[in-house]
C-alpha cells in the first residue's frame, strides 16, 4: 500500500492550515485573532513537517515539530504578556495598540497620504548648523498626550 495519498492529504491539510492562518494575520487588526492565527500557520508547518518525515521514514521532521510547539508554547506566554499589557493601556485589542507600547524617546507614527510625484520638494535635506536648534515637528507636541 502506497503512502502517496495519504502524504497528499496530509500536505492539503497544512496548506488550508497555512493558508487560513495567513488570511488571518491579513485581514484582521484583533491582536488575539492575529495571534491565533499565527499559531494556525505553526500548526500547518508541523502537519506538513510530520507527513514529510512520515513518507520518508525518518524521525526528523517529527524531532523538528517538537522543537517547533515547544516555541509555539514559549511564544504563546511571551505573546499573552504583550497583549494584555497593550490591553490594559489602552482597553482595546486593535493592533494600533501596540502604538502605546513604543518607548518613550520614540515619536509617535502618524499616517499620511503620500504627496504627489510632481509636489515632492526638489531640495535635498542638509543638517543644521552647529549651535541651532533645528525646527521642531507638530507631532512631537502630540507624542505623549496620554501622561
Amino acid at each position: 500500500m502506497s503512502s502517496l495519498p495519504l502524504l497528499q492529504n496530509a500536505l492539503l491539510v497544512g496548506a488550508i492550515l497555512f493558508s487560513l492562518g495567513l488570511v488571518g494575520i491579513l485581514a484582521r487588526r484583533n491582536l488575539i485573532v492575529m495571534f491565533l492565527a499565527a499559531e494556525m500557520m505553526l500548526q500547518g508547518i508541523s502537519v506538513s513537517l510530520v507527513a514529510w518525515s512520515r513518507y520518508h521514514g525518518d524521525w526528523g521532521g517529527q524531532i523538528l515539530v517538537i522543537f517547533v510547539l515547544t516555541v509555539a508554547a514559549c511564544e504563546a506566554a511571551i505573546a499573552l504578556v504583550f497583549v494584555l499589557g497593550a490591553f490594559s493601556r489602552t482597553g482595546r485589542l486593535d493592533a494600533a495598540a501596540w502604538q502605546s507600547l513604543r518607548e518613550a524617546t520614540l515619536g509617535r507614527v502618524i499616517d499620511r497620504e503620500l504627496p504627489a510625484s510632481d509636489t515632492l520638494p526638489q531640495k535635498f535635506p542638509t543638517l543644521t548648523p552647529a549651535g541651532v536648534l533645528p525646527e521642531t515637528d507638530e507631532d512631537e507636541l502630540l507624542q505623549r498626550e496620554h501622561v
